[in-house]
């Protein structure tokens, strides 16, 4: 038998190997005027592997359109124009940093059994004050009211192919991160996910937030003295938490709130923090004219309800007002959660998988999936997450566009 061994552009000369059923020479294949192309080329599991491939690499090359189609699909060398480049000094760069998962201090995590719709029930009514009853009197009765919320999962996923030789050539081990690469996609998809869920290109999602719901922070909703979206300063979040305090269940009693989180984009970072980190909050609302007559100064107790979170994803989303829109959540343990985001029960994490190649090695063994399939050395990455969500009770949220108007 005769192959031929292209070692690629830069990479080296041609080499040619002759031979029965005896294994290759890796020696042989490297040595001359070649330069060497990987750093493990003395690990003895990486010289099985190389005559391994060389003695079924004729195989491959049988001219089957459907194993070159797959190869074409796949990431080759020529994909990398840097990585595998003929330089003799390289390090290899660390990948951006991305901030943790927060989405569930906003949104309830819920579980789901399979791929149907799912509903989340509420009920309503019978939690109203008392009224007297006289001697021989009959009761008042009262109307308790139901309500429902439904969504349905759904898969979510990627694959990566890429080529042996391309993992041949990987001297500094770059490819390695990518099943991590796809796991961190998974979890940026669980953020995207949650925050489309209220965020539209044109600002907060108008149907969950209106004037009929009562979470929107203007004059109609908040009274006349209230601004109609308001830039985020202490005043704006004043009318933020009274809108929010004004809203009352289905019997006309309060709905108690005891934490809730300000979200923000990245542009309102540091407005949010300073005022919630303050140590203290000058105010002329308690008779002052705010000229230093009459001022009320007061330890900053909002640093003890309100917890700041900062969403990169809002002016991705909202390219009209999402560097100055913000909104205050109430914390899902309130009871009424404003959104919920479900996952697949035994499924609620990312799963990463490797494609078992469907080849054997001459005389029996498995193989290692890192040396490719059979067909075309193809070595496949894939990451499936199931997850889906709606949003649900919208007194426990509140919005402005930041805009003033």
């Amino acid at each position: 038998m005769t192959l031929t061994l292209d070692a690629g552009p830069g990479l080296g000369l041609l080499d040619t190997y002759t031979g029965g059923t005896d294994d290759a020479s890796t020696g042989r294949i490297y040595a001359g005027e070649g330069r060497r192309i990987n750093r493990r080329t003395q690990d003895a599991r990486y010289q099985r592997s190389l005559s391994e491939a060389l003695r079924l690499y004729e195989r491959v090359l049988t001219g089957s359109r459907r194993a070159a189609l797959d190869f074409q699909e796949a990431m080759t060398r020529s994909d990398f124009q840097f990585l595998f480049g003929d330089v003799l000094d390289r390090q290899l760069l660390g990948s951006y940093n991305t901030m943790p998962v927060n989405w569930s201090i906003t949104a309830r995590r819920g579980r789901v059994r399979d791929f149907r719709t799912v509903k989340r029930f509420t009920l309503d009514g019978g939690k109203g004050v008392l009224a007297p009853v006289g001697e021989l009197e009959p009761y008042t009765a009262r109307a308790v009211v139901d309500g429902a919320y439904e969504y349905a999962i759904g898969k979510h996923g990627a694959e990566i192919p890429i080529s042996w030789e391309t993992v041949v050539n990987d001297d500094l081990d770059a490819l390695s991160e990518l099943p991590g690469a796809l796991g961190l996609a998974a979890r940026r998809t669980e953020e995207r996910f949650a925050t489309a869920l209220y965020v539209t290109s044109s600002g907060p999602n108008s149907t969950f937030f209106s004037n009929a719901n009562k979470n929107l922070i203007n004059a109609t909703v908040g009274g006349a003295d209230v601004p109609t979206n308001p830039a985020l300063t202490i005043s704006g979040l004043q009318y933020a938490m009274q809108i929010m305090g004004q809203q009352v269940d289905s019997d006309g009693g309060p709905i108690y709130v005891q934490s809730v989180v300000l979200e923000v984009p990245p542009a309102l970072e540091v407005a949010a923090n300073n005022i919630i980190n303050s140590t203290e909050i000058v105010s002329a609302t308690g008779g002052g004219d705010g000229t230093g007559n009459d001022q009320l100064r007061v330890q900053n107790w909002m640093r003890n309800r309100v917890t700041v979170r900062v969403n990169p994803w809002l002016p991705i989303i909202d390219t009209t007002t999402g560097n100055s829109a913000w909104y205050l959540f109430a914390s899902p343990s309130s009871g009424r959660p404003p959104m919920e985001v479900g996952f697949l029960i035994g499924h609620e994490t990312p799963e990463l998988w490797m494609k078992s190649p469907d080849a054997v090695r001459v005389g029996g063994g498995a193989v290692n999936p890192e040396e490719g399939d059979f067909e075309h050395d193809g070595i496949r990455y894939r990451v499936r997450h199931v997850l889906g969500g709606t949003l649900m009770d919208p007194k426990m949220a509140v919005a402005s566009t930041g805009a003033g108007s």
